[in-house]
């Protein structure tokens, strides 16, 4: 009996490429599979139709139909549409002469039986298979299928499959992803390959400069996101990592169709969390113009509980203690509390008016309000600025250079409550032009985005404290895990014992623009391809900040303001499970009530202090750059290679722009830095057999300093003696990259590879800690970067992936994915005085990843696990010790049913296992931090339509 084939799914195409129909190949069946699974439709076909015919891959750029159309060419077959989306293949019908002896109609689906099928995961891994395998430079790819299995809320956390790629958490959120060992800030991040503005941190002034904050591309609006790991010539110069494509929906590629999509989540805090997410595209009946609508609006609610800790200190208490040894300096409980507002709308229009003409324009925009809510209780063992700590002779235990535990007498023991709105805007407008002249091809692009991110007006960052004095009787021998004893003999939950401190407004307002304008233009030169062009790339960061400290209330009894001002932490259970004796409620201040009493318009309208003027900045890059490549395809010893040949220049015009103090008089500053590279990049792909690839690659990149470490500012710390400056005078290290790589594709499905690199950096640039006087405040470290010797990162990456389809039914559904990678640095450099080894911030050893899924009829399920080893967080100086933040690993997992074929039910969950996240100083046996935001599920309802 016939039977039929229906694979419905969510994806992305390859470019068009005709596949030979070889043993362990796949034939037009596979292809006609695949095609389903990317564009979310219905395809019937009787097997024996497409039986022996070698398959293609579908062109992206045309509707479903024309799709058919050109993988069906030379068949005789033709394409009906009954209804949308449910595309029907049967056999031509004869000539109708003479009619009486016409052929019997082809079976109508009532008249075969369905088989069905619904491996949308497992052709998902295919596309993405094919696509590394078709590239002529090393490249990963993940595709919107990959996305929707995986609970990922942003581009960062889709990211996290991708062999070789770490992430960096912000309280349970994906924000900053590493690529190779290498840190946020050597990444070039693109948006529909075009640079895209970058959002900051103002949530309490820590700047990160060029690491991309991927929390403002929401999952929901990508089709895809490829990895190149190694250089073309035509790659945007500055990635020393990789270079990071996310890709939106496009209609022509997608076809008439819509996808909405509703979930609520519910995490830490125990309130449902609502999200809703939809995608509608329309393309008109020639199938040249196409317009695409999407959008997702979404809420989240975070709990963070973290017991922080600023560092351990060098010789505190020498005079008690001895020389040699570390005791702790500004420990505290803290309760953070986000509530996430997103609403992000994306739009695409593509029009084809001709074969040799075609236009894409883009627009992507998104507002994220962090609404932040911090409950803390500082403890300053080692602050005597506003008392005389001393250590209690004979309490201490010392474990190696450690005091783990002890008596410190006259400790500040300080409430805070931190409230503030930060907004994060972001819209980028991309254009592409392309038209062919007779051999030659054009493509021009602009692209123009801005990125703000910025407290509303009175959302600024308002801090409240009150503290009183006693004790410390602290413990940290507990472990990681265990939590440190914080105990006193005053009781830190009466309000009566307080008295006021210090109370902070700070408004923060960052503003980062990039324009670019591209064109390129390539023909066919022989058997290769001859490309070259030029670009124009500016780029500006406008930072501004302003402080007030108002101390109205200095010494003022708590109680005496009335209750108005003041009440209990929200919860009770602060990082409950841990062993430590630390506490778990305190004294809570109202801090919107105590802006609305001391920041009255007297104080608002004075003008910017020497201090305001220090901490804000701009910067300006304009950088020029031409590039000429050859892409090559032949035969060396009867094996088929390919690849490119390559040259970059690059010429960067840097202007900073702040003010230096002449003693209280402000000075504006203005610094010019100008350099220019060459670029050289080769990549040779050898294809050694049907199954076996091997890959070669070479380049010389440049890496500019990130965008503050330039900037001519000085920013104080509030409750330390430290401060953290910038240097307009950085240069740009350069870096020689190597790569080697052997690919193993199954015959079945799936692939088995191995990557060797080697990076080798000059003229690293790394930190440098130096004392200074600054009036009013005394002797402050100073952290600043400097270039300063040279850096090598060696390491080795590994894949697998697998589709158990020669299994007997029902274990064919079973599948598996993983990747590892291992690294290793060779560095020295200096912390202070003190000497730092083979080291790299933001650098782990060690990652891997770890999927397994089952998809079968209407189910399918899947089981990951991230794990990411310890990195050097902070350098320290020469009487701080540096940070780590230990390994840490994540267990999400989703599972969904198909109730019929355009509603899917899904049910989500991250970090299963409850997971936390630790920090510690110079060994374990300083233990820092403990970061605490619980499991985070979801139940998600779709529709195709």
């Amino acid at each position: 009996m016939s039977s039929r084939l229906i694979i419905p799914a969510l994806g992305i195409a390859l470019l068009a490429t005709p596949v030979d129909a070889r043993a362990g190949q796949p034939g037009l069946g596979e292809s006609l599979n695949r095609l389903a699974a990317e564009r979310d439709v219905v395809i019937l076909f009787p097997p024996d139709l497409v039986a022996n015919r070698p398959g293609r891959t579908a062109p992206r750029f045309v509707s479903t139909r024309r799709a058919l159309e050109l993988l069906l060419a030379g068949a005789s077959v033709q394409v009906r549409e009954p209804r949308r989306g449910v595309f029907v293949l049967e056999r031509a019908t004869p000539d109708p002469a003479p009619r009486a002896v016409a052929e019997p109609a082809a079976p109508t689906p009532t008249e075969v039986e369905p088989v069905t099928v619904t491996a949308i995961y497992a052709a998902s891994l295919d596309r993405s298979l094919d696509l590394k395998r078709s590239a002529d430079h090393g490249l990963d790819a993940i595709s919107a299928e990959d996305i929707a299995r995986l609970p990922a809320g942003n581009a960062a956390e889709a990211l996290q499959l991708v062999p070789g790629v770490s992430l960096e958490r912000h309280r349970g959120i994906g924000l900053y992803v590493s690529v190779r060992g290498l840190g946020p800030q050597f990444q070039n991040v693109l948006l529909n390959g075009r640079p895209i503005a970058m959002n900051d941190l103002v949530e309490n002034g820590g700047f990160r400069g060029r690491q991309f904050r991927f929390e403002v591309l929401p999952a929901d609006v990508i089709d895809q996101i490829e990895v190149a790991k190694t250089t073309t010539a035509d790659m945007d110069e500055g990635a020393l990592g990789g270079n990071i494509d996310v890709r939106t929906f496009k209609p022509l590629d997608r076809g008439p169709r819509s996808i909405l999509s509703i979930r609520t989540s519910e995490g830490q805090v125990g309130r449902q969390d609502p999200s809703v997410s939809g995608v509608w595209s329309w393309v008109d009946p020639s199938d040249r113009f196409g317009v695409l609508a999407g959008g997702v609006i979404e809420r989240r609610r975070i709990r963070n509980d973290r017991l922080y800790q600023t560092g351990w200190n060098l010789d505190r208490f020498a005079t008690t203690l001895g020389p040699g040894l570390y005791t702790p300096t500004r420990t505290r409980p803290t309760i953070e509390l986000e509530d996430r507002r997103m609403a992000s709308g994306d739009f695409a229009l593509q029009w084809r008016p001709t074969p040799d003409w075609r236009l894409d324009v883009d627009l992507l925009a998104t507002r994220l309000d962090a609404h932040y809510d911090e409950f803390g209780l500082d403890i300053y063992p080692d602050d005597a600025s506003v008392s005389t700590p001393s250590f209690a002779p004979g309490s201490q235990s010392i474990k190696g250079d450690t005091v783990q535990a002890g008596l410190i007498n006259g400790t500040r023991w300080m409430a805070s409550r931190e409230t503030s709105l930060n907004r994060h805007d972001l819209v980028a407008l991309g254009v592409h032009q392309q038209w062919r002249l007779g051999a030659w091809t054009f493509d021009a692009d602009y692209a123009n985005s801005r990125a703000r991110s910025y407290h509303p007006k009175g959302e600024g960052t308002v801090r409240a404290r009150f503290a009183f004095f006693g004790p410390l009787r602290y413990d940290f021998g507990h472990g990681l895990g265990g939590g440190p004893t914080l105990r006193t003999t005053v009781d830190y939950a009466d309000p009566a014992n307080y008295v006021g401190q210090g109370f902070d407004y700070t408004w923060k307002d960052s503003r980062d623009r990039d324009a670019l304008l591209r064109l390129d233009l390539k023909r066919p030169i022989g058997d290769g391809v001859l490309s070259f062009g030029g670009e124009r790339h500016a780029r500006t960061r406008d930072y501004r900040r302003r402080d007030w400290t108002l101390n109205t209330l200095l010494g003022t009894p708590l109680t005496s303001l009335g209750q108005a001002y003041y009440g209990q932490t929200p919860f009770s259970d602060f990082l409950a499970g841990t062993r430590g004796d630390l506490p778990r409620r305190w004294v809570s201040l109202d801090a919107r009530a105590f802006y609305a009493l001391l920041y009255t318009p007297a104080i608002a309208a004075q003008p910017p202090s020497l201090a305001d003027l220090r901490n804000s900045f701009v910067v300006r890059e304009a950088i020029t750059s031409a590039y000429v490549r050859y892409d090559y395809r032949g035969r060396v010893l009867g094996r088929a290679i390919s690849g490119d040949v390559g040259l970059r220049y690059a010429a960067t015009r840097q202007t900073s722009l702040g003010v230096l103090a002449n003693g209280d008089d402000p000075v504006p500053t203005r610094w010019l830095k100008r350099y220019d590279n060459w670029l050289p990049s080769a990549n040779l792909r050898v294809d050694l057999t049907d199954q076996w690839v091997v890959r070669l690659a070479a380049s010389r990149v440049v890496n500019r300093p990130n965008v503050l470490d330039t900037a001519p500012r000085m920013t104080l710390a509030r409750d330390t003696p430290t401060a953290n400056g910038g240097n307009p005078e950085l240069s740009p290290f350069m870096a020689t990259q190597l790569d080697v790589s052997l690919e193993w594709y199954f015959p079945a499905g799936g692939a088995a590879t191995v990557a060797v690199f080697d990076r080798r950096l000059d003229n690293y640039i790394t930190a440098q800690n130096i004392f200074i006087d600054v009036p009013g405040r005394g002797r402050i470290l100073l952290s600043t970067n400097v270039n300063g010797g040279d850096a090598r990162i060696q390491g080795v990456e590994a894949t697998f992936s697998r589709v158990f389809r020669e299994l007997p039914a029902p274990f064919d559904g079973l599948g598996v994915q993983g990747s590892a990678t291992l690294v290793r640095s060779q560095a020295t450099y200096l912390a202070g005085d003190r000497v730092i080894h083979d080291m790299l911030l933001g650098l782990s050893r060690a990652s891997y990843s770890a999927v397994a899924f089952y998809e079968k009829e209407r189910g399918s399920a899947r089981l990951a696990y991230n794990w990411r080893g310890p990195y050097l967080t902070t350098i320290g100086s020469s009487i701080t010790a540096p940070s780590t933040t230990a390994a840490f690993g994540s267990l999400d997992g989703s599972a969904s049913w198909r109730l019929d074929h355009g509603v899917t039910l899904s049910l989500e969950g991250v970090n299963l296992a409850d997971a936390r996240r630790f920090v510690y100083g110079e060994s374990r046996d300083q233990p820092m931090e403990i970061h605490h935001w619980g499991r985070y599920l979801s139940a998600r309802l779709r529709w195709a339509f």
